[in-house]
């Protein structure tokens, strides 16, 4: 099933949405579903300049059960966007191989990739990286304070970052972490818990650890369901819950370089 957020413009960019979870009750009660909270975080109406002349249509896929664009219809999008998921990126699942094979052939077509938490490890693995459990132990839940790097490349999506603090806050809920960028990949900002936060590879690959999509509300939902399931304790829950009350992410610095990244125009 393919879904449709605006009709077909006449200019327009095209984008695919590549869900790698399913809906959680939550997220469909509130949001109407996890496509509407990227598309409300990530879309836009014009083409990053003002220029209203210029639209977007996305599209979503249901990757996590099976549903990918087809290899030949590479050519009809911008960029591809590939969401977080409770899934291993490093597992061997059937849809998670052909989703690694899309990202391959989604690059070299030079098509815009943004791969989100799971989505940022695929994408690392499909071009060669290494991932696996996060090597410092356990889960990094809450919002985390990241560094960029000193020095960045000269990539046009990136001048969001050059006049800003080094450092900026960002949700994080992962267990699963990037141990080694793929090569030729610049890694842009690290942490205490995680050494590859954020990696480009040229200007068209942008992979990102935590959730720039996501609100403090769909965190504390999530904080529940693995609290109710068991997969975190209920005092880790509390502990989260109370870095929730105190502190917040840098969205808007987020949903910003994610934009940029989409929406740049690439310079030959």
């Amino acid at each position: 099933m393919k879904i449709v957020a605006a009709d077909e413009p006449r200019t327009s960019r095209r984008y695919a949405l590549l869900l790698a979870a399913r809906d959680s009750e939550y997220v469909l009660k509130v949001y109407g579903g996890y496509f509407n909270v990227f598309v409300s975080a990530f879309g836009s109406g014009d083409d990053g300049d003002g220029n209203g002349d210029v639209c977007e249509t996305w599209d979503m896929f249901r990757a996590v059960d099976g549903e990918l664009p087809d290899l030949d219809d590479i050519g009809r999008y911008d960029g591809f966007v590939i969401s977080g998921s409770p899934y291993d990126a490093y597992a061997d699942e059937l849809w998670i191989l052909r989703l690694c094979l899309l990202v391959q052939e989604a690059v070299a077509a030079r098509k815009r990739v943004l791969g989100i938490c799971f989505g940022h490890q695929v994408v690392c693995r499909a071009l060669g990286g290494r991932v696996g459990k996060a090597r410092r132990g356990g889960w990094d839940i809450g919002i985390r304070e990241v560094a960029m790097a000193a020095t960045l490349p000269p990539w046009r999506f990136l001048d969001a970052l050059r006049d800003l603090p080094r450092y900026a806050k960002i949700t994080e809920c992962h267990q699963d972490e990037v141990w080694e960028a793929p090569l030729g990949a610049d890694v842009l900002a690290s942490s205490d818990k995680t050494g590859v936060e954020m990696f480009c590879v040229g200007d068209h690959v942008l992979g990102i650890q935590g959730h720039p999509e996501y609100t403090g509300d769909i965190l504390l939902s999530l904080v529940d369901r693995l609290s109710t399931s068991q997969s975190i304790t209920v005092s880790f829950a509390k502990d989260v819950k109370r870095q929730l009350e105190a502190t917040s992410a840098d969205r808007e610095f987020w949903l910003n370089l994610c934009k940029s990244f989409l929406k740049a125009e690439e310079l030959y």
